[in-house]
C-alpha cells in the first residue's frame, strides 16, 4: 500500500477538474468564500472591506457568478434602505475543506 493519492477513473479526466475551476477559479472567488466561511452571513459592504483591492464591479460580478453556481445565497430584504446578505449554501460549504487544504499547504510551503 502506498501513500499516493487515488484519483477516480473517469472517461474525460479534465471535465470534473475544469468544472471545479470554473466555479472557484480566479483571484477573488475563493477569497469571497473564505470570508463567508469565517464570518457566516455578511453584507456587501462588509465583504468589500474584508477583501482589500477588490473593485465594486468585480465583487458584484463574482458574487453573481457564485450565486449562479449555487455556492452562495443572496438574501434580499424588502426594506428602506435595501438590505442584502450573503452566505454560503450547503453546496458552498462542501468546498471549504478544499480551501482549507490550500490554506494549510500555503502555510507549510510559503517562504
Amino acid at each position: 500500500m502506498t501513500d499516493e493519492p487515488r484519483y477516480p477513473e473517469l472517461k474525460d479526466k479534465q471535465a470534473p477538474f475544469d468544472y471545479t475551476l470554473s466555479v472557484i477559479g480566479g483571484k477573488w472567488k475563493m477569497k469571497i468564500m473564505y470570508q463567508l466561511a469565517c464570518q457566516g452571513v455578511m453584507r456587501y459592504g462588509e465583504l468589500k472591506r474584508g477583501i482589500p483591492g477588490i473593485t465594486h464591479k468585480v465583487l458584484s460580478s463574482q458574487l453573481s457568478e457564485l450565486e449562479g453556481s449555487g455556492i452562495i445565497r443572496r438574501q434580499e430584504y424588502e426594506q428602506i434602505p435595501p438590505k442584502v446578505e450573503y452566505s454560503l449554501t450547503p453546496k458552498g460549504r462542501t468546498l471549504m475543506p478544499i480551501l482549507n487544504g490550500m490554506c494549510l499547504w500555503g502555510l507549510e510551503h510559503q517562504s
